[in-house]
């Protein structure tokens, strides 16, 4: 077990991320005399350091976790699930969604969630460019590449670039399951740290986001610097897709879900296995 004081929490410059973080941000909750530093990121950056174990609480994709099991456990909040919706495939004319196969997809990186989830609706591998998510939009419009896998509030906005659907694969997901949400992201803490400390630390993380949900005008207007041009109505939106009761706990659907996704990428070759997945309360 090590002893750390300084604590490093790293999340994803987006609203929904922002909006848990905001009491933590702004000392509004106790940190247990931890010295806490933000490290803000893109997912994929911070599923990539995960895998080093750089950093001792940092938000992953459900995806990432299949590769850090050993070393991370997952908060039982801090989910970002996509309840009836999720990352969507945009192309720049409508197609059918069997019209994709063999079209070249913008990306955000091969660890995120949206990726495993693409991969378990194709069905197969499919031709791929590797895009910073904020940049996959204007990749699409521009023609340098077929479709584009969209994450963040780039779900909310890319009709105003002239794009179209072509699949939720949210939507997908709850059909399949039976009306589970898809797993995206999640909060995890390094199992170097001990039970104690990794309790804490998970205590910590949902005092944060009980804080900013019970006193939401403040965090969203927190939250609203992280948005990249959203307007209050479209930042209010997004932050009450992505955090929610859901997010305060993953509950039965949660955890089920996120057994299912794993095993589901496991059978399909795209993950390595991981058994059982455990929760940190």
């Amino acid at each position: 077990m090590t002893d750390v004081r300084r604590i490093r929490i790293g999340h994803s410059p987006d609203p929904d991320d922002a909006f848990m973080y905001y009491a933590i941000a702004k000392g509004k909750v106790d940190t247990s005399g931890y010295a806490v530093e933000q490290v803000l990121e893109d997912i994929e950056s911070l599923n990539r350091r995960a895998l080093a174990g750089e950093l001792e609480v940092t938000a992953i994709s459900i995806h990432a976790y299949a590769h850090l099991a050993d070393r991370y456990a997952l908060m039982a909040c801090g989910a970002s699930m996509g309840d009836g919706y999720g990352p969507i495939v945009v192309a720049r004319e409508a197609l059918a969604a069997g019209g994709l196969g063999g079209k070249t997809i913008a990306i955000p990186g091969t660890l995120t969630s949206a990726y495993l989830a693409l991969r378990l609706y194709l069905g197969d591998a499919f031709p791929f460019v590797v895009v910073p998510f904020d940049e996959i939009l204007e990749v699409v419009a521009a023609g340098r590449a077929d479709a584009g896998l969209i994450i963040h509030e780039g779900q909310l906005t890319y009709e105003a670039l002239g794009l179209a659907k072509i699949v939720d694969l949210g939507v997908w997901w709850g059909a399949k399951t039976g009306g589970l949400p898809l797993p995206l992201g999640g909060n995890a803490v390094r199992r170097d740290l001990g039970p104690a400390t990794m309790r804490a630390l998970t205590n910590m993380y949902r005092d944060s986001i009980a804080f900013g949900l019970a006193n939401r005008a403040e965090a969203l207007a927190y939250a609203k610097d992280f948005g990249r041009g959203l307007d209050d109505g479209l930042n209010d939106r997004f932050v009450g897709m992505y955090v929610n009761d859901l997010t305060l706990d993953y509950g039965e659907r949660g955890r089920r879900s996120i057994q299912l996704f794993l095993d589901e990428g496991t059978a399909a070759g795209i993950v390595p296995p991981v058994g059982p997945v455990t929760f940190v309360s």
